[in-house]
């Protein structure tokens, strides 16, 4: 349970700003995916962009876990 919370908080406090920042820069009318507008609320254009940005930074700090561990921890025969 700590590694989740270890994951997931920093990553959604870093979501929230960086779409803080994106949304301050970008109009979410003036978003096209694949070529066409974005015809979806402003609402669900914030909500998107918050899940997607959230699951970015989680791959992130999920990485930054995995590259900590020790060799020990690395190494452990959990056989025995």
């Amino acid at each position: 349970m700590l590694k989740l919370i270890q994951v997931l908080w920093p990553s959604f406090i870093v979501a929230g700003i960086a779409e803080i920042v994106f949304f301050t820069v970008v109009s979410p009318q003036e978003l096209y995916f694949m070529g066409d507008p974005v015809r979806l609320s402003a609402i669900a254009t914030y909500s998107i962009g918050f899940l997607c940005l959230w699951l970015i930074c989680a791959g992130s700090s999920l990485a930054t876990l995995f590259f900590q561990r020790t060799s020990e921890e690395i190494n452990r025969s959990d056989l025995d």
